[in-house]
């Protein structure tokens, strides 16, 4: 039996899987689901001091207490600009990286700069107004999101929709616009990339490919771990 641990992205936490978790424990794998540092049921810890650096040792530390050995390690989203510096933390407890239609960061690079939200000089220069003390501390990921999904509904239910929205929280600010701890070149090529086909995440499509990354193709939207899970569980089944 195999250990997955799925990490979430931007304006959501470990309640996100709840659809597509039980595909995976139904066939007798293990699934561990942590929630970031300032996300979903850990919102209430939000502040300017949180980066991906801190959310890479969320998911470091969960390895290590856990006991967790030879897992697979599944990221979502913002979670591909964690992923890798987890990797460089606990290199011996992971067996497989798998990214679900996420950002691929490279050394240096802020997470809000390689996905092409900002220019490197506006993410310094936030970062500096957030290293102060001031500015805003939350990214207002949640309500963009909701926002958008007035004009551009996900491919899924009108209810799941309805539940996916009414559960996003806000992100860290810092977590966009502060340089990665670890890029996602420090991986090497045995990764595996699932990306969809609705999607603005087409960039980092190929900079998976430039990589040498596995990238397998789905048909859906941004949100198909919510909206179509099953497809990815069939294939993360097929990785254990």
């Amino acid at each position: 039996m195999a250990t997955y641990v799925l990490c979430h992205g931007g304006g959501m936490g470990g309640w996100v899987w709840r659809f597509l978790k039980p595909l995976l424990t139904q066939a007798g794998h293990t699934v561990y689901t942590p929630t970031y540092t300032g996300f979903g049921e850990r919102s209430h810890l939000i502040s300017r001091d949180i980066t991906s650096a801190t959310h890479a040792k969320d998911i470091a530390n969960v390895l290590k207490y856990e006991d967790i050995t030879d897992c697979i390690l599944v990221g979502h989203s913002y979670s591909g600009v964690v992923l890798p510096a987890v990797k460089q933390a606990e290199p011996d407890r992971i067996k497989r990286i798998v990214y679900i239609d996420a950002i691929v960061a490279h050394a240096g690079q802020a997470p809000g700069v390689a996905i092409g939200f900002m220019p490197p000089e506006q993410a310094a220069g936030i970062a500096a107004m957030l290293a102060k003390g001031e500015g805003p501390i939350g990214s207002g990921v949640d309500q963009q999101q909701r926002e958008q999904a007035k004009t551009e509904p996900h491919l899924m239910t009108p209810e799941r929709q309805e539940w996916l929205l009414a559960h996003l929280s806000d992100m860290p600010l810092a977590c966009l616009v502060n340089p990665v701890p670890a890029g996602a070149e420090t991986l090497g090529a045995n990764v595996d990339y699932l990306a969809v086909r609705h999607t603005i995440m087409k960039p980092m499509h190929e900079r998976a490919r430039a990589l040498g990354w596995r990238v397998h193709e789905f048909e859906g939207d941004h949100a198909i771990i919510v909206g179509n899970p099953g497809p990815i569980a069939n294939f993360l089944l097929g990785l254990a």
